[in-house]
């Protein structure tokens, strides 16, 4: 496979799994900013932070609903905007597309340009019913891909990329509790502790599940442990790696060669498997978290030079 394709077909999937991610993020927010005093806790602030543009809001303004909406959803400057991901998916998927399913390649262009006709008064008023159009598009896409594509090289490469951006995901949005947690660390434990934490399941879609493994029972630690370790859930960080493993190990077998991708992924998987919750707290969530981003971004790097990206 020519190595241009390869690329568009990963980053194809990293950004139909942003725009998801981004759509999930957004969600989190509007569940968090419900709760008593978070005018003054500046819960959208933490939103924006989490996807690694916080620069762009100068500390000591508010951050509100419309700002983030805009930035997040509607902005075509902003290279991780919904707006933006949906576009350049589409733009990659042109570039590959030979490699997709005619039930992938529709998945992508059905209203493709929806969100162009939208200003962030309109966006905001219909915020829920956008979020999920997005999360159906993308669902859509993945489902297409899954019943329909070959399991060759290049569905390898496109699940690299899912995991990948997935893996990212799920870590954005645990530091999002972080952020939001940080200024008031007196309420660990409480009502309103209990409510984010819930909010992070409800973003990742992991309620039920959550709920099958733990029963009723929510703490910050087995949330926490769901979340990051739990081998079985699909948006756990643990099974993202063990997934980009797999697909990495196929790749390696594709091309007759390893690279320093699959000794990375393999160094992630180890350590996932020697950690515990109590571990990850006594480290520091945040830290933890951030070590996970890291590893990630360098696996990107890494698969990006393996197979000669850009």
């Amino acid at each position: 496979m020519l190595s241009r394709t390869a690329e568009n077909l990963f980053w194809m999937a990293r950004y139909m799994e942003r725009a998801e991610a981004t759509a999930r993020l957004l969600t989190m927010g509007q569940r968090m900013a419900i709760l008593p005093g978070a005018h003054h806790r500046d819960e959208w602030r933490s939103v924006v932070r989490a996807t690694g543009s916080g620069h762009q809001f100068p500390e000591g303004q508010q951050v509100t609903e419309s700002d983030v909406v805009s930035f997040l959803m509607l902005d075509p400057d902003n290279p991780s905007s919904i707006r933006s991901c949906l576009l350049k998916a589409r733009a990659n998927a042109k570039s590959a597309r030979t490699m997709l399913t005619q039930d992938m390649w529709e998945a992508l262009n059905e209203g493709w340009r929806k969100l162009d006709s939208y200003d962030v008064g309109e966006a905001r008023q219909q915020l829920p019913t956008l979020i999920d159009w997005v999360k159906t598009r993308v669902m859509t896409f993945r489902g297409a891909a899954h019943s329909g594509q070959l399991r060759n090289e290049g569905h390898d490469f496109l699940r690299t990329g899912s995991a990948l951006e997935r893996a990212q995901m799920t870590l954005r949005l645990l530091d999002v509790k972080y952020y939001v947690l940080l200024p008031e660390t007196e309420v660990i434990g409480g009502n309103r502790d209990h409510y984010q934490w819930t909010s992070v399941l409800h973003a990742l879609s992991g309620s039920r599940a959550y709920h099958h493994v733990y029963g009723g029972t929510y703490t910050p630690w087995q949330i926490t442990d769901f979340l990051m370790l739990n081998r079985l859930f699909p948006r756990s960080v643990a099974y993202c790696y063990d997934q980009l493993a797999y697909r990495l190990n196929r790749l390696a077998g594709w091309h007759d060669a390893r690279a320093a991708c699959n000794d990375t992924v393999q160094e992630m998987v180890t350590a996932l498997e020697k950690l515990d919750s109590g571990e990850i707290f006594r480290f520091g969530l945040h830290e933890t978290v951030q070590h996970g981003l890291s590893m990630t971004n360098r696996l990107g790097a890494e698969i990006a030079q393996a197979y000669h990206f850009g």
